[in-house]
Parts: structure tokens; sequence; C-alpha cells
């Protein structure tokens, strides 16, 4: 009888381990980062104005995220006939620390961690948290070169200040237009009310945002949509998962019906690859605990492997020498 054990590696199932995005190697010293793709948890939703809970959003992604770590290299798409992530190198750096009560500080400790990330040649992938923590990450792009932000989502983000308060999770695309090294912005999947008044809009579209609802977008189609946003130009995605439709993402503070469905998402991504280079991303307002089925972090965890794969697939850059 042969004996158990060991002798022929572990099968190591999705529920065994401990769980690091996508059962990835953990980095803890973040001057010490070899990869091409880092993730950095950022747990902070100081900044919510309604239902709390994303900062348990990075630990149900990176649970979510084993489900799709199980048994292969890489991830063979035979509609595509592409095998995604084969060769990537994917670590995952752990949390950003966070204060409590105290926005800036917890803040400046996920600047540092995007900030170490870039140091490495590595590309940034954040795990919120509520939206306020892109704040911090557009924050640490600073000394990069400039940047084009595409944002999905349900709600515009635009309030400039709201009884004092500037760093709420209604305010990170207005403070990233204050940012000389972001170019332009795309703001996809905006509709119904909205927590940002007329006058957010209106600042928008002066400062050469493009913004375009769900409705439109479907109208448009995937190419037209495309064909709006500037080629050649260095992308960073900032995906609310509010941006979907709460039929398949209602564990998030703010859900507003009319939403995306999975692939239009994706083909949207898949098409910003080929378009120019996706230079970060931060995927933000899990909140896991409206969402007793786990589908939320599901479709999130999916969601940021298959992007990741499609960066690397298709825009033609090499394992380990991440465009700057």
């Amino acid at each position: 009888m042969a004996a158990h054990g060991y002798d022929n590696g572990r099968l190591n199932l999705p529920f065994v381990g401990i769980s690091t995005f996508a059962k990835s190697p953990y980095v803890e010293n973040w001057d010490q980062i070899a990869a091409d793709i880092a993730i950095l948890g950022a747990p902070f939703d100081f900044g919510t104005q309604w239902r709390s809970g994303a900062r348990f959003g990075p630990r149900s992604i990176r649970e979510a995220s084993t489900l799709f770590a199980f048994g292969h290299a890489g991830a063979y798409d035979h509609e595509d006939d592409v095998t995604y992530l084969e060769g990537v190198r994917i670590v995952d750096i752990g949390d950003a620390d966070i204060i409590h009560t105290d926005t800036i500080s917890s803040h400046a400790n996920i600047e540092i961690g995007v900030r170490k990330i870039l140091a490495a040649g590595a590309l940034p992938v954040v795990l919120g948290g509520d939206h306020s923590i892109n704040i911090p990450c557009i924050n640490a792009f600073g000394d990069q070169a400039p940047i084009h932000l595409v944002q999905f989502d349900a709600h515009l983000d635009f309030v400039d200040e709201r009884h004092g308060v500037r760093y709420g999770h209604g305010s990170p695309m207005r403070r990233a237009s204050e940012k000389p090294w972001v170019t332009g912005m795309t703001q996809l999947g905006i509709r119904n009310v909205s927590s940002t008044a007329k006058e957010g809009y209106d600042h928008a579209r002066a400062q050469g945002s493009d913004i375009l609802s769900v409705r439109q977008i479907r109208n448009l189609g995937v190419e037209g949509v495309l064909n709006r946003i500037p080629a050649g130009e260095r992308y960073y995605l900032s995906i609310d998962i509010d941006g979907f439709d709460p039929s398949i993402a209602p564990g998030t503070g703010t859900p507003s019906h009319g939403g995306f469905i999975y692939y239009e998402v994706l083909e949207l991504i898949a098409g910003l690859a080929k378009r120019g280079t996706i230079v970060g991303v931060d995927l933000v307002e899990v909140a896991p605990d409206y969402d007793h089925t786990g589908t939320t972090a599901i479709l999130a965890a999916q969601l940021l492997l298959n992007t990741i794969g499609r960066i690397f697939a298709v825009s033609g850059r090499a394992v380990g020498k991440i465009s700057r």
C-alpha cells in the first residue's frame, strides 16, 4: 500500500493554507519586492458616508482568489486561445497599516506601499477599502510619467468638499483631477441618483473628463467607448465594485441598479491593455458582510486576475520588465 504524505507534493486545495492573493508568495519587507505584480491591501473605510465594511474587502478578495489558484500554471481561455498569467510573477505584500480615525496617516501608509511597488518596477494592484484609497494611490504616481485615469463606477466621486471633508470616498476623482500628472479622465458606468451635484459634473467636464453611463456605453459598444479614450497612454484603472449591477455584486456600501455585467468591464479592460499601457489598478468598495454568498468578492478576484492576465498577454510587456 502506498504511504500517505507529501511525497508527490501537496494538492493545496483552495480552502487549505494561508489566503494570500491567488496563493502568491508573501513579501513582508517592502524593500525586497521582486515581481511583475505586487498586491497591496488598503483596508480603510473611514471615508464612507453610509454603510461601512469595506475594511474587510482585502481579506475577502484574497480568500476568494484562492478559488482561481488551484492546480494550474496559468489560466487557459479557450475563447481567446491564450493561457493567461503563465510565467507572471505575483507577490502579496500584505496591508498598509491603518490608524483608526486618522485618515491622513492611513492614506500616507497606503501611498508608501504603492511607492515601494513602483520603485521595485512592479505593477501595483491595490485592494480596497473605500474609494478614498484611490487618493494616496494617485499621489504615489507623482514622480512617474503622466497617467490617464479610467474609472469604473456608479458614482462620479467628484465632490470637492463636504463640511470640511476633502478626502472621503466621494472625492477621489476630484482630488485626482487636481494632479498635474493626471492628464485626463474617463469615467464609465456613472448613473442614476448620484452623490455628486451638477456642479461636480460641470467641473469634471471642464477639466476634460469624459463621462458615460452604462446605457450610453451599451449604445456605443466596446470599440466606440475605446475610441474615445486617448490611445498610447499610460492608464491607471480605478474599479469600484458598485459599478457592477447589485444583482451580481450586492456586497458593497452604496449599490446602484442598472450596472455593468462582468464581460462588459472585462472587454473594456482588455481593449485598454491593447490601446496603451496599464500601470496601476485599484479595486474598491467590496464590503463582504452585505453578501453572505461571497459572490461579490469572487467577482472582484476573478476580474483582477483576468485583468492582470490581459495586461501581460496583450500589451507586449516582457515578464519582469514593467513599463514605467
